[in-house]
């Protein structure tokens, strides 16, 4: 993956920001909204792609687009940088490969542990009750 590739296939819109703000908020366009397309993107290859499609999965639309937003910061220049670095972050985690897990048995002495706290909980509880003569 070359970060500078990716950028440069994102596309930005400066969106007005909601919320409160007063008058800035009404007449400056400061969140941004990011939006990438997987399939039209020629920095990944095809196995990312996939990969990055099954990762990702919930945030996908349906037409496999990405969609971030921003409107931490009053500026539209620093809301653009962090929506690229929220990106580029999101796709990196996308692309690990996760672990096979190997199925293991469990210790004896797990079990005899185990076994052991049940029968001082049993012996406890017992010890509880009144006497039977």
């Amino acid at each position: 993956m070359e970060q500078e590739k990716i950028t440069s296939e994102l596309k930005f819109k400066a969106v007005r920001s909601s919320g409160a703000g007063g008058q800035n908020v009404n007449k400056v366009a400061s969140k941004v909204v990011l939006s990438f397309d997987l399939w039209k993107s020629n920095a990944l290859s095809e196995e990312e792609k996939l990969l990055l499609e099954q990762n990702l999965e919930a945030r996908w639309t349906n037409d496999k687009i990405l969609i971030l937003n921003c409107d931490e910061d009053r500026s539209q220049l620093k809301n653009k940088e962090i929506v690229i670095k929220r990106f580029l972050q999101i796709i990196k985690q996308g692309l690990i490969v996760a672990k096979e897990r190997k199925a293991t048995r469990v210790p004896k002495s797990v079990i005899k542990k185990r076994i052991q706290n049940k029968r001082n909980l049993s012996e406890k509880k017992e010890n509880r009750r009144k006497p039977d003569f």
